[in-house]
């Protein structure tokens, strides 16, 4: 009787509380801003590494980043996604297996995009690049307001407009973006020489500082303030994509797979964070192809394309995901808070949480 007391009960009990409890602690939500999906899967692109418009120094750069096959370039790339990410997490987004990630807004550029990723819905009102207070909660605000999260959320970013999109004002949620330098009285001697260091290096553009700068800034706030949730945007990809400058494409690429390497294992060394931190990266749009690898929007085809890639405790590694399926931006911000043990609603309805992640 008891046996059959005990087996009605079990089928009574919600789901959730029979899953095993998360073992993630903090999450760091990472976006690369325009990384096409061609080149994390296939390395540099062979129409454009030796074509003179788009590259000063086609054969150093051959040299650097080229090799017959396309295995070979995406290691050479960025080898901390395809020699830990691709081994002890998943990627999704190749194309050439069917595994579609897809953005579901309407303008494929970077502000309704990133709307999207920190909102979990695609907002109509959100039209442009402007810098408007986002009228939306996002992920960060919503995780921000949890017991135990005051105080723990942050964002760093290399484009200017980011302190909107994140609506720092009514969130109150610190952001370090543009050409911000870190604020207090306690600033560490990087974060001085940081400051110092920001001001006398001019920026190929008005809008956007070089992503050395967001990556250093952030660093040092997390060794100090220890943030559950942090949320690091790079940028350049993008702004040197505009530029049509395929050199300088390729090697900030390069060198934020290795500011995500430099994060990683910080992470690994520092208790609080080893064993306990998941890293969900991104980005906010896709790209053209051949010519039109330069532009995004709706009328270049193909910037609807984007990828993920997720690393952490609780993330089976399933490595590339090499199955059909159809996944979209709008689901990480509710699988962002899955993470954290938390599931985030908003006014509107929000992607759904990317189960194969969680690891459920």
């Amino acid at each position: 009787m008891k046996r059959i007391t005990l087996i009605l009960f079990l089928a009574f009990v919600p789901l959730a509380s029979c899953a095993q409890p998360m073992k993630t602690e903090n999450v760091f939500l990472i976006t690369l801003d325009g990384l096409r999906w061609q080149e994390l899967y296939t390395g540099a692109d062979a129409l454009l590494i030796g074509d003179e418009r788009y590259v000063d120094h086609p054969e150093a750069l051959r040299e650097q980043f080229w090799d017959d096959d396309p295995g070979t370039r995406r290691e050479t790339l960025m080898p901390f996604f395809w020699n830990v990410i691709a081994r002890d997490g998943q990627l999704y987004g190749n194309r050439a297996y069917g595994n579609h990630v897809n953005v579901t807004n309407n303008h494929w550029f970077s502000y309704p995009g990133y709307n999207e990723i920190l909102t979990g819905f695609a907002d109509e009102r959100i039209e442009s690049n402007d810098k408007i207070d986002n009228p939306n909660k996002t992920v960060l605000e919503f995780v921000h307001e949890q017991p135990g999260f005051a105080g723990k959320v942050a964002a760093f970013g290399s484009w200017d407009v980011f302190p909107y999109i994140v609506n720092e004002k009514r969130s109150g949620i610190p952001v370090n973006a543009g050409f911000r330098t870190a604020q207090g009285d306690d600033l560490t001697e990087r974060e001085l020489f940081l400051n110092e260091l920001q001001g006398q290096t001019p920026s190929p553009w008005a809008t956007v500082r070089l992503d050395a700068f967001t990556h250093h800034y952030a660093v040092e706030y997390l060794k100090k303030h220890r943030p559950r949730l942090l949320y690091i945007a790079y940028g350049e990809t993008d702004d040197f994509a505009h530029d049509g400058d395929y050199e300088a494409y390729l090697k900030s690429a390069h060198q934020t797979d290795a500011f995500i390497k430099a994060l990683w294992d910080w992470a690994q060394a520092d208790e609080a964070y080893r064993g306990k931190t998941t890293f969900l990266i991104t980005t906010d749009h896709g790209r053209g192809e051949g010519d039109d690898w330069t532009s995004h929007g709706t009328d270049i085809e193909g910037a609807d394309a984007i990828w993920f890639a997720v690393l952490g405790p609780d993330t089976k590694p399933l490595g590339e995901v090499k199955t059909a399926g159809q996944f979209y931006q709008n689901q990480v911000a509710k699988t962002t808070a899955a993470f954290l043990g938390l599931d985030y609603e908003n006014e509107r309805e929000v992607g759904a949480v990317c189960t194969p992640m969680v690891g459920r």
